[in-house]
């Protein structure tokens, strides 16, 4: 039996533009439906119940869309939200054929807190946050897990080769790039800061007794005119 996916209920969109504005304020997001040879679909979806859904599934788990009777399994392609609200402005779902395979990204998280960090020796840094990955819909995973507690010393690091993938999925992006690393505590980027703060700190300094020097000069000329008088 084949598992049973989150469904979701669509209608098809007659109002497209800045007329989507209205759809909005009704409780509707505005969205479309692509794909390989498929036909555009302009939809609309009720915000109150894609939010919960999307939250559950993100953009690798597979939904039914079903609009007048007819499901579609798509994934969440990308969406656009409200940069002070967050608010869901519009969604693209990408309709896929369960029999063929597609690329996708798929997130990594950090597991476990490293020895370097917690003896304070030095810094996780997590360059990227996603690889790409070749798979049939239905056997994309949710994400990956990387354990980082090994990493005890600065530059030690975890690369995608070292990513296990489950039986189906391949992972295509590029093997030798870096997911997690130990750096110093303190970044050159920061050191280099430093170390301007301190030259321009310094430059002021012989500034400022240069000047007091050529005050002090002053005075002393000053002081011996008045003598002569």
């Amino acid at each position: 039996m084949a598992n049973q996916r989150p469904l979701l209920q669509a209608q098809k969109r007659e109002i497209v533009g800045k007329k989507v504005r209205k759809l909005r304020r009704e409780g509707f997001i505005p969205a479309n439906i692509y794909g390989k040879s498929v036909i555009s679909t302009s939809i609309q979806i009720k915000e109150e119940d894609f939010n919960p859904l999307f939250k559950e599934v993100g953009q690798t788990g597979l939904i039914d869309i079903e609009i007048n009777g007819e499901k579609k399994p798509v994934l969440v392609q990308n969406y656009h939200k409200e940069p002070l609200s967050r608010k869901v402005l519009h969604v693209n779902f990408y309709q896929v054929n369960l029999k063929e395979k597609i690329k996708s990204m798929i997130p990594v998280i950090m597991v476990g807190i490293p020895i370097a960090v917690s003896e304070k020796i030095g810094l996780l840094l997590q360059p990227i946050s996603e690889v790409e990955v070749e798979a049939l819909p239905a056997e994309l995973p949710e994400k990956f897990e990387i354990n980082v507690e090994h990493l005890s010393e600065i530059d030690d690091q975890v690369t995608v080769e070292d990513i296990k993938a489950p039986e189906g999925v391949t992972i295509i992006s590029e093997l030798s790039q870096i997911v997690a690393k130990i750096d110093d505590l303190i970044s050159d980027e920061t050191k280099e800061l430093i170390a301007e703060e301190a030259a321009a700190a310094e430059t002021a300094t012989e500034e400022e007794n240069t000047s007091g020097e050529e005050e002090a000069l002053k005075t002393e000329e000053v002081t011996e005119e008045d003598k002569k008088e």
